[in-house]
C-alpha cells in the first residue's frame, strides 16, 4: 500500500520505522514544524522528521491543515492510507475522505476511555491497572472514530508515564501492521464506539504536577508516576520548589500532612498513610537521593511540605 504517515514525537517514531521495515511504499510524511529548544532557542526537528529524513522520505510541516496547501500535497502523493500517530494537528474532512482505505489512527488507549492528547499520563494518575492501543478509523471527531483493533497490556505498579509511552509505542507498531493487512484484505471489521463509555484525558499542564499532600498516598504516588518525565510532580519546602522523581508507597505510616517525618529518610505524611520520596531534585539543583537531600540541609529549616511557596 502507498502510505503518508503523519506523526510527530518519540511515541510515533516505531510505528513508522515498522512501516519502512514493512513491505508497504510510505511516500511521504507530515510532522509539525520544527521548534525552538534549549537555552539558544535553536530550532530542532522532531523525531519523526529526523527518521523520515534518514531514510529519504519526503516531509510535509504545513502550519495549517485547512488552507489547502495539504490537500495538494496529498494529491501529488496519492495515498491509499494516511496513518496517524501523535500528529497533533485535526484533519479537516476533505483529507479525511481522500484515501481508498480511509485515515486510520494509532491512539494509545483503549477507546472509548481517555480520548485526548495525554491519554498515557491519565491513565496512570488515576491509578488504572490496565490500558492499550486501539487502531481506528478517524472521523471529525476527536478520537471518535469506528474502532478496528485493540491490543491490552497491565500497567506496571511502578511503571512511570514515559516508561509506559514506550511500550504502548512498540505495541501500537505491531498493531497497526495488522490492521493494514485486514484493511488490505477485506478482512477488517469496524465497531462503533459506545459513547456513555467516552472519557477526556487533556494534555498535561505544568500545574498537574503540584502535590497536595492532603491526598492519599496512593492517590499522590499515581501522580508522581503519571507526570513523568514531564511535568514532573513538586512540593515546596522553606519556599522553594522541589521536584519529585521517584517514592516510595508506605500506607501503613500515618502522620501530619506534607509534615517530614523522619530525619533521616524523606518520609512525608499525606491524608491516608505516607510517602517516601526517593529521588529528588531542588530548585536549581541536580537529581539526587531523598537522604542526601535531607543531610543537606540547615539545622531547623523547615519541616513540612506545601503545594505553594506561600503557603
Amino acid at each position: 500500500m502507498r502510505i503518508v504517515y503523519m506523526g510527530t514525537p518519540d511515541f510515533a517514531v516505531p510505528t513508522l520505522q515498522a512501516l519502512l521495515d514493512s513491505s508497504h511504499e510510505v511516500v511521504g510524511v507530515f510532522s509539525q514544524p520544527d521548534r525552538p529548544k534549549g537555552r539558544g532557542y535553536k530550532l530542532v526537528p522532531p523525531p519523526v522528521k529526523e527518521l523520515a529524513l534518514a531514510h529519504g522520505i519526503p516531509v510535509y510541516q504545513p502550519v495549517k491543515m485547512r488552507d489547502g496547501t495539504a490537500l495538494a500535497a496529498l494529491e501529488q502523493l496519492k495515498p491509499d492510507v494516511i496513518v496517524v500517530a501523535a500528529y497533533g494537528r485535526i484533519l479537516p474532512k476533505e483529507i479525511l475522505e481522500l484515501p481508498a482505505y480511509g485515515c486510520v489512527n494509532v491512539h494509545a488507549s483503549l477507546l472509548p476511555r481517555y480520548r485526548g492528547a495525554g491519554p498515557v499520563q491519565w491513565s496512570v494518575i488515576n491509578g488504572e491497572e490496565a490500558t492499550g492501543v486501539t487502531t481506528m478509523f478517524m472521523g471529525e471527531g476527536l478520537d471518535t472514530g469506528d474502532i478496528l483493533e485493540q491490543a491490552q497490556t497491565p500497567i506496571g505498579p511502578e511503571e512511570t508515564a514515559g516508561e509506559l509511552m514506550d511500550r504502548l509505542a512498540a505495541i501500537g507498531a505491531q498493531l497497526l501492521l495488522h490492521t493494514l493487512t485486514l484493511l488490505e484484505s477485506g478482512k477488517a471489521v469496524r465497531t462503533k464506539q459506545d459513547e456513555s463509555l467516552a472519557t477526556y484525558a487533556p494534555m498535561l499542564q505544568k500545574s498537574d504536577g503540584a502535590l497536595d499532600f492532603s491526598r492519599p498516598a496512593q492517590k499522590l504516588y499515581d501522580q508522581i508516576r503519571g507526570v513523568s518525565p514531564w511535568p514532573s510532580a513538586y512540593a515546596y519546602l522553606d519556599g522553594k520548589r522541589l521536584k519529585v522523581h521517584k517514592a516510595a508507597l508506605l500506607p501503613d505510616q500515618t502522620g501530619e500532612p506534607g509534615e517530614i517525618r523522619d530525619g533521616k529518610r524523606l518520609i512525608v505524611g499525606c491524608g491516608e498513610g505516607s510517602l517516601e520520596l526517593l529521588e529528588v531534585q531542588p530548585e536549581g539543583g541536580k537529581r539526587m537521593r531523598g537522604e542526601d537531600f535531607l543531610r543537606g540541609r540547615r539545622p531547623g529549616a523547615e519541616k513540612k511540605f506545601t503545594s505553594c511557596p506561600s503557603e
